[in-house]
């Protein structure tokens, strides 16, 4: 569908300052781009220089630099969650609240037709009182979203039955929490400063939003999107899952060289994220179960706490065990590269949402270790809905034995077995169906067209936009 005909927008972005987000929002903004929007993306100045390579528009994509204020609690000149701990990032979060008054000029001298926001419940209200429509777009999965569209936020008072307890008409029967895993959901009720907890943040700025947006397809999470806009009573628009264009980039030499001595799909590659930092005995128990599964691997984890280099780490005797069969690397490797490798045919991972959509275009097996909330839904979607991978089974205290581990792998391996290779042919199908660049086109210009429409209405009242029964 050609959209030469229709007004071209101006669209204004403004996500959580993590990279997991700014990358997924600047997806968005080139398929934006690509169809003549104009685009300004707010993020931290020091941001910038590493995310130009990305703007495959920069006529159209402007990056506007924000100043992030020092607040007690956060390293100094800290701007992003990838040189703050978990445990820190509500004073991240505060650091930016402090910047209301530089956005309120950022945008009033801009003037766009909407922003799109993800964490900072005070854009709704700034917006409006701009002349602006407040968007909501998820880059997380929508299943923790349908949770948190129909139950109230978590307190530390709440019992383990009632924290996850499914709320009415859930669509899923095993996309949910177990009772040990408690403790995932009641992080929403942990303090996250500017007088509101983690959990009243999100719903206050979803609430406030005149739609919410993700970046999914109904073909994979269509129930939960629908979900999500019964509990908000807000129209939901699906902008496709936002891959960016399949690049001919070499894979470095050095990897080629050492995977080159491996048969075709023999190799398992194991990457947790930048934001996974283990203890030192979590990180020998993993690394133990990539010796016992008796397969090639690459494993890629930052050293654990205590250790400067993930050699010092390595349980003893480690190395000349496995020789030349394995490599544990402390670096960063170019995972969307790797995983397109022949020779890599099994993918370990946390089932970050980002990395989602990497390893559901390559070949690989999927062997799923959550860690968080988001993740832990993210993979029973994967591996009770979907039947594309497998989750370890953890121990009574949480931790990845390395028995659990190695039989997850080999269990996706086996050539002979019939349900890895149901998994093998569902994953192609899915595959084949997210490669389809009609089916990409289309939900772009459908998610395009809703926001035409939105940008068109002179109410801002979410009551008389559209009807939140309206799914794209």
């Amino acid at each position: 569908m050609s959209k030469s005909g229709c007004s071209k927008l101006h669209i204004a972005m403004f996500p959580w300052v993590a990279y997991g987000h700014f990358i997924p929002f600047l997806h968005l903004s080139n398929k934006l781009a690509h169809n003549g929007h104009k685009i300004s993306f707010i993020l931290p100045k020091g941001v910038q220089p590493k995310l130009e390579n990305r703007n495959q528009y920069p006529n159209l994509i402007q990056f506007v630099p924000l100043v992030i204020p020092h607040v007690d609690g956060l390293p100094p000149g800290a701007e992003t969650t990838s040189v703050v701990p978990l445990n820190q990032q509500k004073y991240l979060a505060f650091a930016v609240d402090q910047t209301r008054d530089q956005v309120e000029g950022i945008l009033g001298a801009l003037k766009p037709d909407m922003v799109f926001y993800d964490f900072w419940f005070w854009i709704p209200d700034l917006a409006r009182q701009l002349g602006i429509h407040p968007i909501y777009y998820v880059v997380v999965s929508s299943m923790i979203m349908s949770l948190g569209s129909n139950i109230r936020t978590p307190t530390k008072e709440m019992t383990v039955e009632e924290v996850t307890k499914l709320p009415p008409d859930y669509p899923s029967s095993t996309v949910k929490f177990k009772a040990e895993e408690a403790a995932a959901l009641l992080f929403e009720a942990e303090d996250f400063r500017s007088g509101l907890s983690f959990g009243e943040r999100i719903r206050t700025a979803v609430s406030g939003s005149d739609a919410i947006a993700f970046r999914t397809c109904r073909e994979t999470e269509g129930p939960f999107c629908d979900y999500v806009a019964r509990g908000y009573g807000k129209p939901v628009l699906l902008s496709g899952p936002c891959l960016p264009e399949t690049k001919t980039q070499q894979l470095d030499e050095k990897w080629v060289s050492w995977l080159s001595q491996f048969e075709p799909g023999s190799v398992v590659f194991c990457c947790l994220g930048s934001q996974s930092v283990l203890q030192k005995d979590e990180f020998q128990e993993l690394v133990l179960g990539f010796e016992l599964c008796g397969l090639p691997f690459l494993v890629a984890l930052k050293p654990p706490q205590g250790c400067s280099t993930v050699e010092e780490a390595l349980p003893e005797g480690f190395q000349d065990r496995v020789g030349g069969r394995g490599l544990v690397y402390g670096g960063w490797v170019p995972q969307e590269q790797l995983l397109h490798h022949p020779n890599i045919g099994c993918f370990v991972n946390h089932r970050g949402y980002g990395t989602m959509w990497e390893f559901l275009l390559s070949d690989c097996q999927v062997v799923l270790i959550p860690e968080i909330g988001d993740q832990i839904l993210n993979t029973r979607l994967m591996a009770n809905e979907l039947k594309i991978g497998v989750e370890v089974e953890r121990g009574k205290n949480r931790e990845v034995p390395k028995e659990s581990l190695s039989e997850a792998i080999k269990f996706v391996m086996d050539k002979d077995n019939e349900t890895a290779n149901l998994m093998k042919r569902n994953h192609a199908k899915l595959k084949q169906m997210l490669s389809n660049r009609d089916l990409q086109e289309g939900y772009i210009n459908n998610f395009i067209q809703a926001l035409q429409d939105l940008s068109n209405m002179k109410s801002k009242s979410q009551n008389k936009m559209i009807k939140p029964d309206d799914v794209w």
